[in-house]
């Protein structure tokens, strides 16, 4: 192999290698931009329709150091969703007992989450946003359903934790919406977060 072709192999390499890492960067850069910062106020939600149809307020899911509000694509349709919802409300005291409560939102009508609630006993509150507004203002409407879509108005899943003052503290969710952080990851950001009070 003559010279200039040995020299050459190993900077291609190099620059394979660092292709790769600057574009995992950049997906995790991009991760990180979804939905309002860290730090930052979260969007009022105004008032949306729970599962029984009553009207709720941010403050009126809150608990005494502040709530977790999660986003999610579907009670109906999803089975990431579902399995998410269920995996929750296992969590639920452990969640409650660190003071948050638990809300949950998509663009269900009361009637889809109510279904939902009943058959898998859900213990915490499923918000509907049917025009995808809340969606819209949190910026987490995901681009890829085209209107026409049975899932055009989805979020891309993710979980805020909010303090009693509505800062985000903490956001948690993974790269595909086929991976959702598990409860016990929840819990274990409200412990840390909680140490700071």
């Amino acid at each position: 192999m003559p010279y200039e072709q040995r020299s050459a192999a190993p900077i291609a390499w190099i620059f394979a290698l660092m292709v790769c890492f600057v574009g995992f960067a950049t997906v995790s850069a991009s991760a990180d931009d979804l939905g309002p910062p860290v730090g930052s106020i979260a969007p009022d939600i105004g008032v949306r329709l729970d599962a029984t149809g009553m009207p709720r307020t941010l403050a009126d899911v809150m608990g005494k150091n502040g709530v977790v509000l999660m986003f999610f694509r579907s009670a109906d349709w999803c089975p990431y969703c579902q399995a998410q919802l269920i995996d929750v409300n296992g969590g639920v005291a452990e969640i409650e007992k660190r003071g948050y409560r638990v809300a949950a939102l998509s663009y269900d009508s009361p009637e889809i989450l109510q279904t939902f609630t009943k058959k898998r006993n859900i213990g915490f509150t499923l918000l509907s946003d049917p025009k995808s507004e809340v969606i819209d203002l949190y910026k987490l409407r995901d681009p890829q359903y085209p209107p026409g879509s049975r899932a055009y108005g989805v979020p891309r899943p993710i979980i805020f934790v909010l303090d009693k003052q509505g800062v985000i503290k903490a956001k948690l969710y993974e790269e595909s919406f086929k991976v959702r952080p598990p409860v016990t990851a929840v819990i274990s950001k409200l412990d840390e977060l909680n140490k700071g009070l």
